[in-house]
């Protein structure tokens, strides 16, 4: 009888220990916060070098994603796994893009495809780009696990929101007026689309 208090006074410190662990770990991380944001706040009102600098880094330069992820497996280990989970499946199609010609455009290129095409993603990665870009209409930028920012430009997008992970292949939407426009941009510099497209 002693032994099976003594069990339930052990769990019971046990549980209270993981209680105190999980509030201390809420408080450290919303304070963290709180002195971020106040920081952030100190600085758009004090400087307008941060405010710039801060404009700069959030507004106009790409993250690179593939880039934290590496860093993040090589301190963390894998990333989390959602195995046990029941995720919906989708049909992946491991296809390259077919067209029928190619045409130098802007810091890309141009190919002309079929009525209708759908445009399969040529690698895997993060949709870092959604909208209009000028002179190449609807575009969707996909930063590949490579490190390359993949531009499908006058596509009709469907079903993707930014920051989706889009496996290869996988169909990114409808090309418009039988034309694609492709380019490669690679930390900041186009680069030859011939390398990228076989």
């Amino acid at each position: 009888m002693n032994e099976s208090k003594f069990l339930k006074k052990k769990n019971e410190k046990g549980q209270s220990k993981n209680i105190k662990k999980y509030v201390l770990t809420l408080l450290s991380r919303t304070l963290c916060t709180i002195i971020l944001v106040l920081v952030l706040l100190i600085g758009f009102k004090t400087s307008k070098k941060f405010k710039v600098f801060f404009h700069e880094q959030v507004y106009n330069q790409t993250f690179p994603f593939s880039t934290f992820k590496q860093i993040y497996q090589n301190y963390f280990g894998q990333s989390f796994s959602l195995k046990g989970f029941d995720v919906e499946e989708q049909q992946v199609f491991d296809e390259k893009i077919s067209y029928k010609s190619t045409k130098k455009y802007k810091d890309g290129v141009e190919l002309e495809v079929s009525s209708n095409y759908m445009v399969p993603s040529l690698e895997s990665g993060i949709v870092v780009f959604l909208g209009e870009k000028e002179e190449y209409g609807s575009t969707i930028i996909i930063q590949q696990v490579n490190g390359v920012d993949a531009w499908y430009g006058n596509i009709k997008v469907s079903g993707l929101k930014l920051y989706d992970y889009v496996e290869k292949g996988k169909l990114l939407g409808e090309a418009q007026d039988k034309k694609l426009y492709l380019a490669f941009q690679k930390e900041g510099k186009f680069q030859a689309y011939q390398n990228y497209l076989s």
